[in-house]
């Protein structure tokens, strides 16, 4: 008797469980997330009785703030939770401060985007967002790594470490503060064989940052090129635009065929519902995942249409940031010269105090013919708007785009 009681009891706690997982999974089909809600969420009652979720109006902002000061890539999670901690972002029922763990997963729920995964499955939610998609996908590129700036314990950003190699021995060249914090020096880490043979001597050669930044500033300058070449640039950027257009175009109409499509199957499978020919559950699964689809799709028109727009003003700006950027350098802040360098150079080489850099694509062409064309303009061979090296340039930034 006892084993067919505790049979009876497991068989009970079982049907419980799996009843229990159908209602989650049926409330997520409609779009409801079907659990606790997460820091930012308050779980209410609608006013058709269904337990739902809607933003917490004392700590929605300081998620919102937490995920856009994060996408910045001048936060660590460390330092991001102590500003969290001054905007107010503390558990509602404890009242103590969240940890950084707690930000962290923060900033990995999808569900403040609108959507949320339940068992795998993606599904567009019917609760508020708190976030952008745009802005949710940026801040998974910081904590992947890809737009992190390093943060440093000395309180400030040093404009060029992390960006140079020493050509001798390949270590890092790192800065430290000297002289009670009045000077800056980059100097070579010399770790010889990993570490393992000692110092090497290229470690004991210092040089001042205000050298580097005059060095730095002289690549630079190997982007310049005259008012003219520019006004060029602009004519020929605007009449080649038909064909980026065009592209564009053709890439929204295929989404905008797509959508049409799923709406098609949403009104007929609405009529199948109607006319019961099939269920209320399959109708709302499939049309949560049509939906989703559907919501990916205006995405895509979006960013094409941007696109389309901004194709010209791109291929302007690239031009006019190469033109002045050692202008722009000399003005930046430590932070500042750092991203225009990384945008512009690769491979950058420390040797003895000297710097060897590669320019980036679509820099380096660029270099590479602002140098001839002045040459070319030198010798009174062509006129530097009209020389050839300028149309390949212009066909290489088209493919580039």
């Amino acid at each position: 008797m006892h084993g067919i009681k505790v049979l009876m009891a497991k068989n009970y706690i079982d049907n419980l469980s799996e009843e229990a997982r159908k209602g989650q999974m049926e409330k997520a089909e409609q779009g409801i997330w079907p659990s606790k809600a997460p820091l930012g969420y308050l779980n209410v009652t609608a006013k058709d009785g269904k337990k739902v979720i809607e933003p917490d109006p004392v700590v929605a902002s300081a998620i919102t703030e937490l995920f856009t000061r994060y996408a910045t890539g001048q936060y660590s999670l460390k330092a991001l939770t102590k500003a969290a901690h001054c905007d107010g972002l503390i558990h509602p029922k404890s009242g103590n401060p969240v940890p950084v763990s707690t930000v962290h997963t923060i900033l990995r729920n999808r569900l403040y985007t609108g959507l949320f995964q339940w068992n795998g499955r993606l599904h567009q939610g019917k609760h508020e967002p708190l976030v952008s998609i745009d802005l949710w996908e940026r801040v998974q590129g910081v904590l992947a790594g890809r737009n992190a700036t390093p943060i440093h314990s000395y309180g400030y950003e040093f404009a060029f470490s992390g960006l140079m190699t020493c050509a001798e021995c390949g270590c890092a060249v790192v800065a430290e503060v000297k002289k009670k914090g009045k000077y800056i020096y980059y100097h070579c880490t010399g770790h010889a064989d990993k570490g393992r043979g000692g110092y090497a001597d290229c470690r004991r050669k210092y040089v001042r940052e205000e050298v580097l930044d005059k060095t730095f500033a002289g690549l630079l300058d190997q982007l310049h090129f005259d008012e003219d070449v520019l006004e060029w640039v602009r004519d020929a950027l605007k009449a080649s635009h038909a064909d980026e257009r065009r592209e564009q175009e053709q890439a929204i109409e295929r989404c905008q065929t797509q959508y049409k499509r799923l709406e098609d199957r949403l009104n007929a499978m609405y009529l199948d519902k109607l006319d019961r020919r099939i269920d209320n559950a399959f109708y709302d699964r499939m049309s949560a995942q049509w939906r989703v689809e559907q919501e990916r799709l205006l995405r895509e028109i979006e960013r094409h249409g941007e696109a389309q727009e901004s194709y010209t003003d791109d291929g302007i700006q690239l031009f006019e940031l190469a033109r002045n950027a050692s202008q722009m350098f000399t003005r930046q802040a430590p932070n500042e010269k750092k991203r225009l360098l990384n945008l512009v150079l690769s491979n950058c080489a420390w040797n003895r105090g000297e710097i060897r850099a590669v320019f980036r694509q679509p820099f380096d062409l660029l270099a590479e013919t602002a140098a001839s064309a002045a040459n070319a303009q030198a010798r009174g061979d062509v006129s530097l708007t009209r020389h050839p090296i300028w149309l390949g340039f212009l066909e290489a930034f088209e493919l580039s785009g």
